[in-house]
């Protein structure tokens, strides 16, 4: 075996692949159960916490300190970068999903206004910058990873289970609302019942920390720390590597964009726009991320053989042709499953971009800062793109110009469209030397 070899080389057991992938994905699923469960469940817990005013201003309340745990996300991806290039990415996993834990557990237990006073949501408010710092960290570094342990030949699949396992957090979270709605009684709920899923969280999120505690390193990153790779600089990483940085930014914006526009706001376009009861529009919207939750593996797969750089320009591409008339006629629908068809044919073309969006930027850069790469300028394309989503398109819908979100998505993903086909395709060009 030649010395370039030996380096690349990772003499990696099937079942060790498999354990890496497993702790990986299993994390991610239980990050964002944790973070979803908190906007499933705040209807029942707001007046705990915000006693004062009237409902809607409860909920504007939970509202405003779920929006600061977002704003956390930038945050925990610069520092947990940092901290995956420097100590490692099993030790920035189990930090992760360890930050997740306790939020939750806190989150939990803490007592509600009337017995602690103003107290309760200050300590509410810290839990959910806990969360937001774990959430924001906790894709850089399952990204990296997971890449990193893939294989070359099916990292594309491999990778995908990540945005599976994203979704799969999120269904979930709904699972066990819809679970103890039909279990409790609405005041029993309100009393005690929502603090169920935190603990049901944090202990999850335990049972992961052990399993990534005996996760082995990845062979990228300990080879790069053999051979002495200069340490991870936030600002080395923007002027040595300023294409990549950007490139993710701009994907990022668009792609998240499009995920938030097709499964958040559609819930409330579908009730909002096309006239739908919320019942039916819940149904819908869960029977279209179950469907985009499966077929993630395939584009996966789909990208290993015919390579990463056309799943993007169809990705994209595809979304920006697609825009204005998906919106259009969801607007029109009558018909439920007509309305599902329409959204999940969406989803089916964005599907290019979410399988593969974590190995594609993971590909990009060099080992020394790929965590960093990855996890800080997808949080910033996300927060200002993928975070104002809802906010956008409710605002063009209110000065009686709605279809000005359908012009807004269709340009993101033209601009989308216009980086990836100026990128070098990822997988032909990998920095990722081990296989």
């Amino acid at each position: 075996m030649t010395k370039q070899a030996a380096e690349t080389s990772t003499g990696m057991s099937p079942m060790t692949r498999a354990r890496a992938i497993l702790g990986g994905s299993a994390g991610n699923l239980v990050e964002w159960y944790d973070w979803f469960a908190y906007a499933a469940f705040s209807i029942y817990f707001a007046k705990v916490f915000f006693p004062e005013g009237d409902q809607t201003a409860q909920f504007m309340k939970t509202a405003a300190v779920f929006a600061v745990g977002f704003l956390a996300r930038p945050v925990g991806a610069w520092l947990m970068g940092l901290y995956a290039d420097r100590a490692g990415r099993r030790a920035a996993l189990t930090l992760a999903v360890g930050l997740m834990s306790l939020g939750s557990l806190i989150i939990a237990i803490t007592p509600g206004f009337a017995q602690i006073g103003a107290a309760a949501p200050a300590i509410l408010l810290a839990a959910r910058i806990l969360q937001g710092l774990s959430v924001g960290g906790e894709y850089g570094a399952s990204a990296t990873y997971m890449s990193e342990m893939a294989g070359k030949k099916r990292r594309g699949f491999w990778s995908s289970f990540q945005y599976v396992t994203l979704i799969m957090g999120q269904l979930v979270a709904a699972l066990v609302l819809v679970i103890l709605q039909a279990t409790l009684e609405p005041e029993a709920l309100s009393a005690w019942g929502w603090r169920i899923p935190f603990f049901i969280g944090a202990g999850l999120a335990v049972i992961v920390f052990w399993i990534r505690s005996g996760l082995e390193e990845s062979q990228s990153y300990t080879n790069a720390k053999a051979q002495g790779a200069p340490k991870a600089n936030t600002l080395a990483m923007f002027t040595e590597h300023p294409r990549e940085a950007f490139a993710i930014i701009g994907l990022t914006a668009a792609g998240s964009l499009a995920f938030y526009a097709y499964t958040t706001y559609m819930l409330k376009f579908l009730t909002n726009t096309t006239g739908f009861s919320k019942e039916t529009a819940g149904a819908v919207n869960l029977a279209t991320l179950v469907g985009f939750m499966l077929i993630q593996p395939l584009f996966g797969w789909m990208s290993d053989r015919w390579g990463r750089r056309r799943m993007l320009i169809f990705a994209f591409g595809g979304g920006a042709i697609l825009a204005w008339p998906i919106f259009s006629m969801v607007a029109r629908a009558t018909d439920p499953v007509v309305a599902f068809m329409l959204i999940f044919a969406a989803l089916v073309v964005q599907s290019a971009y979410t399988s593969i969006s974590a190995v594609v930027k993971a590909e990009l850069f060099p080992t020394h800062v790929r965590a960093l790469g990855v996890a800080l300028p997808y949080a910033l394309g996300n927060a200002v793109f993928g975070g104002t989503a809802e906010f956008v398109a409710l605002w063009f819908k209110s000065i009686g110009l709605e279809s000005g979100f359908y012009v807004y998505l269709a340009g993101m993903m033209a601009m989308g469209a216009v980086i990836a086909f100026a990128l070098r395709d990822s997988g032909k060009h990998s920095r990722i030397l081990e296989d």
